[in-house]
């Protein structure tokens, strides 16, 4: 195998499997990419057993062949060079030389035999969509996505067609039991898709889609055979679906909540900040008070001190006193793009659920503790 290719092509493409490759397996060759050169072409491809990313490039090919390599230090060899191209070549023992025209590297692989084979669903009914929106529904759903091992039901975002609209509203829901978020965005051509009952997409899986999404342009996805397939400018993933049943989110989200109010959220994203300042793993709560127009914002830890900070807003219902874990407050609304968020209630005993103008469709919720 010899081959020659454009170091910043092959650079992009290690770059997006960084995530994918296992660094902490204790099967060596996933820690590995395989990369195989033939007619005018090098594919690259990674995989962690759940996950499969292949990407096909241009090079220029003197002789054919394959091999597995090691992932990590190959993108840091490419990344650390300035040269425009790069020369691999295969030597024994499945070693590839490294050439940029000033350095060398030679490094140890394993033979391409060995690598996991990728098979890629035939006949995925795809749909184009921007990525910028498909970016935004993930980013706005992710960070409420479980992190316990234990929470397999909850580890992975959930995506369904709402079944009230007329296919065209995609919905994404992300929930760890604590709070939830949610984002509806018109698609066309939603109606393609195979999501009858929804679908779990893991974690993992969706962190690189957004990796992907993050770049622009359009992106491909669809499902088949309990995998998602997504491709974009000769790349392609296959995520495996997790197999289980999202709880009945709708049931935890308040029909409509009697009291609302809105308030500057930058202002309310500092002062939740402050709060959490002062807070530990055993005190993390910041108690809110609502009355006569005043949100009070208070924490306190016995081992640290207190914090309190008075915010004025449009408030003259019941007065109210709950208490909310303030990191899950910033997480919401660090989130959100809207100047002012809405914020609204039904009593102490539910949730919090805070929305916004400039961002249509989005929902955050988040559950009370105990004072």
């Amino acid at each position: 195998m010899k081959f020659n290719v454009d170091r910043s092509l092959l650079l992009k493409a290690l770059g997006r499997v960084q995530g994918i490759i296992e660094k902490r397996s204790n099967m060596p060759i996933l820690s590995m990419v395989l990369l195989q050169a033939f007619g005018s072409e090098l594919q690259l491809s990674a995989t962690d057993l759940e996950i499969a990313y292949r990407q096909t490039m241009s090079a220029n090919v003197d002789e054919e062949g394959s091999v597995a390599t090691h992932g990590r230090k190959l993108f840091e060899i490419l990344r650390e060079s300035v040269s425009e191209t790069i020369e691999i070549s295969s030597m024994e023992n499945n070693w590839i030389r490294i050439s940029d025209g000033s350095a060398r590297f030679n490094l140890a692989g394993l033979p391409a035999e060995e690598y996991p084979a990728q098979i890629e669903p035939s006949d995925v009914d795809l749909i184009d969509v921007e990525a910028s929106i498909l970016s935004d529904m993930i980013t706005k759903t992710i960070y409420a996505v479980t992190l316990e091992e234990a929470g397999f039901k909850l580890s992975g975002i959930y995506t369904e067609k709402l079944p009230e609209s007329p296919g065209s509203v995609l919905r994404m829901v992300g929930t760890d039991g604590h709070r939830l978020s949610l984002v509806d965005k018109v698609i066309d051509g939603l109606d393609k898709l195979e999501l009858t009952g929804g679908v779990m997409i893991p974690k993992k899986g969706m962190n690189e889609i957004n990796r992907l999404a993050s770049e622009g342009g359009k992106i491909s996805f669809g499902f088949k055979q309990n995998n998602c397939v997504v491709k974009k400018d000769g790349a392609v993933i296959v995520i495996r679906l997790l197999d289980t049943k999202f709880p009945d989110y709708r049931a935890v989200i308040p029909k409509s909540p009697q009291h609302k109010f809105t308030v500057d959220r930058v202002f309310l994203l500092q002062a939740m900040k402050k709060m959490l300042i002062l807070s530990s793993e055993r005190y993390k709560a910041v108690k809110i008070t609502l009355a006569d127009g005043i949100l009070d914002l208070h924490s306190t830890n016995p081992d640290l001190g207190e914090a309190e900070e008075r915010i004025e807003v449009e408030y003259n219902d019941e007065p109210l006193e709950l208490a909310f874990n303030a990191r899950y407050f910033i997480d919401v609304l660090q989130n959100m793009e809207s100047e002012e968020v809405e914020l609204g209630f039904v009593d102490n005993s539910k949730p919090c659920v805070i929305r916004g103008e400039a961002d249509e469709g989005f929902l955050g919720l988040i559950m009370p503790m105990r004072i």
